[in-house]
């Protein structure tokens, strides 16, 4: 059934925002997720890091609902995600045709199409709430330009736009500050602290740790299982950061403290999902970066 016609489900108030229970998920004979646990209350504020095919997108589209789980149990507020309009999805904005004819506003109002259904027109309550969305991202002022106009930057927050105006309290947030420029990616991390500051819970899938370490109070260590979860400091441990990355890791000794090189130039790629509201593609194999280095900013334990 299309999830513009099912019912929306009510939230459990006293349930976590989300829960996964032994959530494992293969594509023929490949593992994308293996027995994945995970509890979640209401304004936590999670980085998704792990090697290259660990399992993010993966993981990201069992949440969303749009992939069911061969084993194990998902729960947004108590319930299958399939009834929740509180998902919102912010993707990289090179997953989007930003030569599509569309104003901010139009793009922001997209959110909303679940609660206002189909063949109906928005309501006065929609244009409120895309008004509110605009306002929270600073982008009120942008509402009549074209997208394809905006600066990367203003288009991500756009896009985080419609994810509120739809409602979202449940981010996934698939790699947004890739290719932003720094004044760019510090307004967004400051907008991700305010929403959860308000009650959002947010994962946000990143391949840089030293950004998940700065500006993140818990992380999520992936690789196809739960390497580690937990506040920064437990998680980012020598032996944890050799089990992700395995022989792709090299710990190197600078006048700074200690260097982190993975080279996932010959790693496999992720089997995943068809793209969240991308409908008709295929299951497909992420092709690996040719090599990645990230740097810790301080000394690892």
């Amino acid at each position: 059934m299309s999830n513009l016609l099912r019912p929306i489900t009510a939230h459990k108030t006293d349930a976590p925002s989300l829960e996964l229970t032994g959530v494992s998920v293969r594509y023929e004979q490949t593992v994308a997720l293996d027995d994945v646990s995970l509890l979640l209350r209401r304004g936590d504020c999670v980085a998704i890091v792990g090697p290259n095919g660990a399992g993010k997108s993966t993981l990201f589209n069992v949440v969303a609902g749009v992939l069911k789980p061969d084993r194990g149990a998902v729960r947004i507020y108590g319930s299958d995600p399939a009834g929740h309009v509180c998902v919102g999805y912010v993707p990289q904005r090179s997953r989007i045709d930003l030569r599509f004819p569309a104003t901010v506003w139009d793009v922001v109002m997209m959110g909303r199409v679940r609660q206002i259904g189909l063949f109906r027109w928005p309501s006065s309550r929609d244009a409120v709430t895309v008004r509110r969305a605009l306002r929270q991202v600073g982008m009120e002022s942008l509402a009549k330009r074209h997208i394809g106009e905006l600066s990367g930057g203003q288009q991500q927050r756009v896009l985080l736009a419609r994810a509120l105006a739809q409602g979202a309290e449940l981010l996934l947030m698939d790699e947004p500050l890739t290719g932003l420029d720094a004044p760019s990616q510090r307004t967004i991390l400051e907008i991700i602290g305010q929403l959860t500051a308000d009650g959002v819970t947010v994962l946000f899938a990143t391949h840089d740790l030293a950004q998940a370490q700065q500006h993140f109070p818990l992380l999520l260590l992936l690789n196809r299982h739960v390497v580690a979860f937990g506040p920064v400091a437990t998680v980012m441990t020598t032996e944890n950061l050799l089990h992700a990355y395995g022989g792709q890791t090299h710990v190197l000794t600078t006048t700074s403290g200690a260097l982190l090189v993975t080279d996932t130039c010959c790693g496999g790629g992720e089997p995943v999902a068809p793209a969240i509201g991308v409908a008709g593609a295929a299951p497909s194999i992420m092709p690996p970066p040719a090599a990645e280095v990230v740097a810790a900013t301080r000394p690892l334990n």
